[in-house]
């Protein structure tokens, strides 16, 4: 009786007494010749052929559409998530191309729209996640990771002060704690307020909307009321932020403006709550607080989508148009003058100036020229 097979790892051991080298050799050699034929799968050119595909499809273009509201859209698209979905490494190299001023105590970048500084639920890439990565670009691979100086919230971009360790941290803190830092936005608002500069000082305070959708929202606590043509005060609520803002016109057309803002106080969404609630002339792409009582997409006149070349139904694709324009720090440390840092705009802001017809002061334009 024949003794039993197995198939053990691709070579046959039989127990009829034919020789285990024979046979192994025989087994072998269609292995052999089959690696032979698949040469081009080697490692080596296998990760390059993935390396390859992966960067066609970085590289691909949409589609560009005939439709000139849906081509609008893909531009927003574009000029505003373009950083929001990539590796770690590829965010710190674009911080690094950013740079608006670097020291041996500081570094200062141009802060990317739609990036949160902090993690939290649903984040999948802040800025505080890349800082290790950053400081290693700029200092080699011994670098301490950089620290944060202060916030900017996710949709508002520009001027953002790093320092290189705590302590000098701690200082450029307590110097916006203490409002010795003058910080100015920009920012384009849907209708002109009236008047076209002064000082908005209205209590903040965070409450509770109701609407199809509860949630929380920062809004005004004001101090006094009008009650028969007579100002009378107000019980203001325990829980109001002095909020204090700075404002005048750069540039205005009958339903737009573009807006110089100097908090300051530096409470939560300030000046997003001080021009709608305050002035009755809510940020462009302000979702948020355009209306108390919903979150919806901001609603547009016929005039300014038609500027904005797009429909009332695709308005929330306009991203906020807020800019950290300027920040100056006092001296500090070893640096005996105050430091100017500026920071150009981001290329949807100026996109929608142009739409909209709004002028920038003639000191401006030249710097913004490559933003364009």
């Amino acid at each position: 009786m024949a003794a039993p097979r197995g198939r053990v790892l691709g070579f046959w051991i039989r127990g009829n007494g034919q020789s285990l080298g024979s046979l192994f050799t025989l087994v072998s050699k269609p292995f052999c010749s089959a690696a032979t034929a698949s040469e081009p799968l080697n490692a080596q050119r296998l990760a390059q052929k993935l390396r390859a595909q992966k960067q066609e499809q970085v590289t691909k273009k949409e589609p560009v559409s005939t439709n000139p509201v849906h081509r609008r859209v893909q531009e927003l698209v574009r000029y505003t998530r373009q950083l929001q979905r990539v590796h770690p490494n590829v965010l710190a190299k674009a911080l690094t191309r950013g740079i608006l001023h670097q020291d041996k105590n500081l570094v200062v970048i141009n802060k990317p729209y739609g990036l949160p500084v902090h993690g939290g639920p649903g984040v999948q890439l802040c800025i505080s996640d890349v800082l290790p990565i950053l400081a290693k670009m700029l200092h080699g691979h011994k670098a301490e990771p950089l620290h944060l100086c202060h916030r900017l919230d996710k949709e508002t971009t520009g001027v953002m002060v790093l320092a290189w360790d705590k302590d000098m941290a701690h200082q450029v803190q307590e110097l916006f704690r203490t409002r010795q830092v003058v910080k100015k936005y920009w920012a384009i608002t849907v209708r002109v307020p009236m008047p076209s500069a002064g000082v908005v000082d209205i209590p903040i305070v965070e409450k509770e909307a109701q609407g199809q959708q509860q949630h929380h929202k920062m809004t005004l606590s004001p101090s006094y009321r009008m009650e028969d043509g007579k100002t009378v005060k107000m019980r203001s609520s325990r829980n109001a932020q002095v909020a204090v803002t700075q404002y005048r016109v750069l540039s205005s057309t009958l339903s737009s403006a573009l807006m110089e803002l100097h908090p300051i106080t530096g409470i939560k969404h300030q000046l997003r709550v001080h021009l709608s609630f305050g002035l009755d002339c809510p940020v462009l792409g302000d979702h948020k607080y355009s209306d108390w009582n919903r979150l919806a997409p901001q609603k547009l006149s016929v005039g300014t989508l038609k500027k904005l070349g797009l429909e009332q139904s695709k308005t929330r694709y306009i991203p906020l148009h807020l800019h950290a324009r300027q920040l100056i720090l006092p001296a500090l440390g070893s640096r005996k003058e105050e430091l100017n840092l500026v920071c150009k705009l981001p290329h949807f802001f100026v996109r929608s100036l142009r739409r909209l017809g709004l002028e920038m002061p003639n000191q401006d334009q030249s710097k913004n020229s490559e933003a364009q």
